[in-house]
C-alpha cells in the first residue's frame, strides 16, 4: 500500500511539473514553476528594501560607482540579449537597482525584478571592473533563467505539498519568507538548504560571460577570476558565494570551452 501511494504521489509530481514549467534561455532546460511573476516581483522588491534597510552600505564613493556602472552596463546588455531573442518579457516589471554593502562576506546576489546587491568582501577578489562584471554578469543570470524562482518551487513543494503562494503567504507566513530567504541566498549558511544546484550554477556561467561580453567585458577574464575564487578558497570552509557551485577544474574548464562563443558577442 506504501509503494503505490508513493507511486501515485511520484505520477502528481510528475504531472505538477511537466503542467507548470518554465525554460531556461540558451540551455532550452525545463524547469518547475509555481510562482508567477507578479508574486515573486512583489516580494523580492519588499525582502530587498528590508535588507537594505538593515545593512550598512558602502560609504566608499569610488567602490559604489564601480558597482552602480559595472553594473548598467550588464543590465544594458540583458536588456539587449532578451530584445534581440524575443525574450523580453521575462523582464517585466523589473526595476533594476545595485547596491555595495558593507560586509566582509565573499558574496554577491540577485533577486528577481533586478535587485542586485554586491558584498565588499569580494571586491578584492575581482580586482577591477572586468572581474566585477564576471560575478555580476553571473548572478543576474540566474536571475533571468529564474533560478530563485525554481528553487522557490521546490521549496513550496517539498514542504508545503506544492501549495500556491499566494495561499502559502496567507497560511505559512514564516516558513514562506524561509523557503524565499533559503532560495536566494539570504542569511543562508553554508551547509544548510544552499541555493542553486550545480545545473542551475553552470546556466549562469553560460548565460554570465554572453552577458558580461556584450557590455563589453572581455569573457576570458571569467577564467582568471575563478581562478582567483579558488586558491581564496583552499583549506578553507566553502564561500558563501560559492554555494553548491561545480568543482572548481570542472567550472573553469566549462567556461573555457564557452569562451569562443561569448567572443562573438565581445565588443570592446
Amino acid at each position: 500500500m506504501k509503494n503505490s501511494k508513493s507511486v501515485v504521489f511520484s505520477l502528481l509530481i510528475l504531472l505538477l511539473f511537466l503542467s507548470q514549467c518554465n525554460t531556461v534561455p540558451i540551455t532550452g532546460r525545463r524547469q518547475l514553476s509555481l510562482v508567477s511573476d507578479s508574486e515573486m516581483l512583489t516580494m523580492s522588491f519588499q525582502q530587498y528594501g528590508d535588507f537594505v534597510k538593515s545593512h550598512k552600505l558602502s560609504t566608499s564613493v569610488q567602490q559604489t560607482e564601480m558597482v552602480k556602472r559595472v553594473g548598467s552596463r550588464v543590465q544594458r546588455a540583458v536588456e539587449q540579449y532578451c530584445a534581440q531573442n524575443k525574450l523580453s518579457g521575462i523582464l517585466g516589471g523589473y526595476s533594476w537597482e545595485f547596491n555595495l554593502v558593507e560586509d566582509p562576506q565573499v558574496n554577491a546576489w540577485c533577486m528577481p525584478g533586478g535587485k542586485v546587491v554586491v558584498y565588499s568582501g569580494i571586491l578584492p577578489v575581482t580586482q577591477d571592473e572586468s572581474g566585477l562584471a564576471v560575478v555580476l554578469g553571473h548572478e543576474i543570470a540566474h536571475a533571468v533563467a529564474k533560478h530563485g524562482d525554481e528553487r522557490m518551487s521546490q521549496g513550496l513543494l517539498e514542504q508545503l505539498g506544492g501549495v500556491a503562494l499566494s495561499e502559502a503567504i496567507k497560511s505559512k507566513p514564516a516558513v514562506t519568507q524561509q523557503i524565499y530567504k533559503t532560495a536566494f541566498g539570504l542569511g543562508a549558511q553554508v551547509g544548510v538548504m544552499l541555493p542553486f544546484s550545480r545545473t542551475q550554477e553552470s546556466e549562469a556561467d553560460h548565460l554570465g560571460i554572453i552577458f558580461m561580453s556584450m557590455a563589453g567585458y572581455n569573457p576570458n577574464v571569467a577564467v582568471t577570476f575563478w581562478q582567483r575564487m579558488a586558491a581564496s578558497n583552499k583549506g578553507a570552509a566553502p564561500l558563501e558565494f560559492l554555494s553548491d557551485h561545480p568543482s572548481d577544474a570542472k567550472r573553469i574548464n566549462e567556461i573555457k570551452s564557452q569562451i569562443p562563443e561569448a567572443m562573438k558577442y565581445f565588443k570592446k
